[in-house]
């Protein structure tokens, strides 16, 4: 027999297993025999180890996250919040939109194409769980330094997979990020968001409740790929000898996921199911549990009805298989002749592997699977669901913590010819982290479905939501490991506040935040501290800011070894606007028009990207956080949008103020003339937050100065737009052709 019933476990106590090969620790184990009353089955086990992974369980952040619900902002936009596969938020117009962003590090590191492809496919049945349609997606990534051997696999596969999934599914990708440092070599970060709109009466939720109603297991057959996949790799960390032992990534077959889509709108449009999970990490383990978990209901499944690709499977692979594109549907007895009509239609398969039980029934409170009729799991479904581990693990700040940030980089070498700081501009644009994205971005279909307003290059990725209004949503996807090395409050914070005033730049207004924080183990304690610290940062930044998180994911063990990656949080902002015609792009619209500062500089360098290009340091503090200022600073941006006085608006972030100008310049070949008061390297490379770059005609200028004066937002004419050069009076003059060349030659003549 390849499998062991309940019964076996129970009449024979005293049999090793292999807990501890599977995560467990001793008192964990110890626990789940406390929980059933005897050992597990060797299915069971599998099913708790998954389960309780960092990856599923959530056990060393649990007590950290709860901030996010201890400090969420009052505010009526919110729908529903942390707890579901994704946040969904109020937008108005009957409408409601749904959005998370989630990581696929690890898997993307074993196999780069299905690594990245299945995590955006992932992230895409999030979306589609909540009831809505997805209707585009972005993608944060970070890579080795770009010297790596490694790095180019690395970099051409995830790109590839991002693109081939998402292109196949005929989503756009608006935007998101790419960054280099030697942090994440060996440990690439691969963290896709997805968003999706729906009827605000639409809601769909992963519950199973009902008795009698029906356990229907839609989309593709389940094989063997992906068994102690993400769950498991999402819970390890890497070390030299490693690739040969990982677990098999999951394989993505998007033209599946996409009739699967269809399938499923066209099942909420009709009423059909009354609870929806996706099978994602840990497969089968967690859809049941999870459902049955919320629902306060049990569930049998017969998991000998399950489809399988290969025959051979036993029931343990069955059940913590995480094969893709797959969904669990909670359908009442009456409609399932018709959900299984719909289903052969769309030609997605439709089995029904079990039913609903509640108090009244045999087995109430249980998840009981059957394997040809032997009963191979009974469980409390909430003990694998909501009831593991949860650890308040101990917190040191790192031992080098203090050096770090008293090596500030006030002493390194400065430009201060102007031929110096044209040559450094040029150095900085040209660079890995500030080059031209183009390279990866034209891999990615960013204007299928029609719904694309703006997409990278400008700040926020803009969609239109439907095609009755102009009304649209605004999304943008940061973070910086580096400021957040040096101060992991401030470092969330910085990266809540780009992420925000990205969105602002577009004229949009800031609702919503979603969050995926990459860390290394949760076993080091100086990497607990900086998780606790930048998720109390993020916290407090969302209640300053009146932005509250919906959800997200964290992922732990990012290290080689011993050595961690640099702690990345990365930080998702939805935005509203209501006339999609009155966007804002980030670059110079035409001759002519007034360019402005908006916002206060001083000379912080700290974690600056021209001490990390030119010298390869980091050290010091990161640039001050002015949350204030990026509130007043938005509500200009909005209104000036909203009148029409504005041309264009840019936020000023890494590199500075110019690379700001190089970018905005280049976007469509229209030049500059600006004057810098003050020392013109502090003025060009600081990296003072809560900063724009606007433009506006003459006849706007007033008016834009009035509204500025009643925010108290400082603002610096800097000079004027026109010609086919930067030019900075005094200093220097660098050609649009120049620039052009060293910012769009960076990443293909690293990559291509």
């Amino acid at each position: 027999m390849t499998y062991e019933t309940v019964e076996h476990a129970r009449s024979t106590p005293d049999v090793d297993q292999p807990y501890a090969e599977l995560g467990l620790k001793d008192d964990e184990y110890a626990r789940i025999k406390d929980i059933l009353g005897r050992r597990p089955t060797d299915t069971e086990l599998a099913m708790y180890s998954v389960m309780w992974s960092e990856h599923c369980s959530y056990k060393s952040s649990k007590v950290h996250l709860r901030q996010f619900g201890d400090k969420a902002p009052d505010t009526d936009v919110l729908l529903v919040g942390i707890g579901e596969n994704a946040g969904v938020v109020d937008v108005g117009h009957g409408l409601a939109v749904t959005f998370k962003v989630e990581s696929h590090n690890h898997p993307s590191y074993v196999e780069p194409y299905q690594g990245a492809a299945t995590g955006v496919g992932g992230i895409v049945r999030d979306i589609l769980t909540m009831g809505a349609r997805p209707i585009g997606v972005m993608d944060s990534l970070r890579f080795g330094a770009v010297d790596n051997p490694d790095t180019r696999r690395l970099v051409g596969g995830v790109v590839a997979g991002v693109g081939g999934y998402g292109n196949c599914l005929g989503l756009p990708n608006v935007g998101g990020e790419v960054g280099f440092d030697p942090t994440y070599n060996g440990n690439p970060l691969v963290n896709a968001l997805c968003v999706g709109v729906m009827p605000v009466d639409r809601i769909q939720l992963a519950r199973a409740e009902g008795a009698g109603n029906q356990v229907i297991l839609l989309g593709a057959k389940t094989g063997r790929d992906g068994i102690g996949g993400v769950s498991v790799l999402a819970s390890a960390s890497f070390d030299d000898e490693s690739p040969s032992k990982r677990p098999s990534v999951q394989v993505g077959d998007p033209f599946t996921e996409k009739i699967l889509i269809e399938c499923c709108l066209e099942l909420f449009d009709r009423g059909l199911v009354t609870g929806i999970q996706d099978l994602g990490g840990a497969g089968l383990s967690c859809a049941t549990t999870e459902t049955a978990s919320h629902g306060g209901s049990g569930m049998r499944v017969a998991l000998d009805r399950v489809p399988l690709r290969e025959p051979s499977m036993t029931p343990l692979e069955v059940i913590t298989s995480e094969s893709q594109e797959r969904m669990l549907a909670i359908v009442q007895p009456a409609d399932v002749a018709e959900v299984l009509s719909l289903c052969e239609r769309w030609g997605v398969h439709a089995t029904v592997i079990g039913d609903v039980v509640d108090d009244s029934d045999e087995g109430a409170g249980r998840l009981v699977v059957t394997w040809h009729g032997d009963v191979v799991v009974d469980v409390p479904p909430e003990s694998l669901a909501d009831d593991g581990p949860v650890y308040d693990r101990p917190l040191a700040r790192p031992a080098d913590q203090d050096a770090l940030q008293q090596d500030a980089p006030d002493m390194l070498p400065r430009p201060a010819s102007g031929e110096e700081l044209r040559a450094t501009l040029l150095q900085l644009v040209s660079s890995p982290n500030l080059c031209s994205r183009r390279w990866v971005t034209e891999q990615y279909d960013r204007y299928v479905l029609g719904g694309t307003v703006l997409a990278m290059p400008h700040d926020a990725g803009l969609l239109r939501l439907d095609d009755d209004s102009f009304r649209g949503i605004a999304l943008a996807l940061d973070g910086n490991g580096r400021y957040a090395r040096l101060d992991p409050y401030a470092g969330a914070q910085l990266a809540l506040a780009e992420a925000y005033r990205n969105v602002s730049m577009s004229g949009a207004r800031p609702l919503a935040v979603t969050n995926c924080l990459n860390f290394g183990s949760p076993e080091d304690p100086s990497v607990m501290w900086q998780f606790a610290e930048a998720t109390r940062g993020l916290a407090d930044g969302c209640l300053e800011l009146g932005v509250p998180v919906t959800g997200g994911n964290v992922s732990f063990y990012n290290q080689t070894g011993a050595t961690a990656i640099n702690p990345t949080p990365v930080v998702g902002v939805l935005g509203v606007i209501d006339d999609v015609r009155k966007r804002l792009p980030s670059g110079f619209a035409g001759d002519d028009d007034v360019i402005l500062l908006l916002g206060a500089s001083e000379p912080e360098f700290g974690g600056s990207e021209w001490a990390w290009v030119v010298h390869g340091h980091l050290g010091g503090w990161p640039p001050l956080v002015r949350l204030a200022a990026e509130r007043a600073l938005a509500d200009l941006v909005q209104q000036g949008a909203a009148e029409g006085l504005l041309t264009s608006a840019h936020d000023v972030s890494d590199g500075g103020l110019g690379p700001a100008l190089v970018e905005a310049a280049l976007w469509r070949g229209v030049g500059a003339r600006v004057v810098l008061d003050g020392d013109p390297f502090a003025g060009l490379f600081g990296e003072s937050t809560a900063r724009a770059v606007v433009t506006c005609t003459d006849a706007s200028l007033d008016r834009l100065m009035t509204l500025a004066g009643d925010t108290g937002l400082p603002v610096t004419r800097l000079g004027r737009t026109g010609g086919d050069a930067l030019v900075v009076d005094g200093l220097f003059t660098v050609g649009l052709a120049d620039l052009g060349a060293a910012h769009e030659g960076g990443l293909p003549a690293l990559f291509g």
